[in-house]
């Protein structure tokens, strides 16, 4: 984590730093000066973890995802 940045925080700045590169692009140059955002694919990436973070931090059970089924009598 960067500074006091928790999870929630980090990816809203990850999904703005990915908006910026759709709504702008990725990098642009204005006479002698340029500026190359992050790499799309990085942040992309960066976002997928930090959603399977925050979704592990909302859901503290172990086996969240886990279904059990009995089949008796057959």
């Amino acid at each position: 984590m960067i500074a006091n940045y928790d999870n929630k925080q980090m990816l809203a700045e990850v999904n703005t730093a990915i908006q910026k590169i759709l709504i702008g692009g990725q990098s642009y140059k204005i006479g002698s000066r340029s500026l190359t955002r992050a790499d799309l694919a990085l942040l992309r990436q960066m976002r997928n973890d930090l959603q399977a973070q925050v979704a592990d931090e909302d859901n503290s059970h172990l086996f969240s995802d886990t279904y059990v089924s009995f089949f008796e009598g057959r």
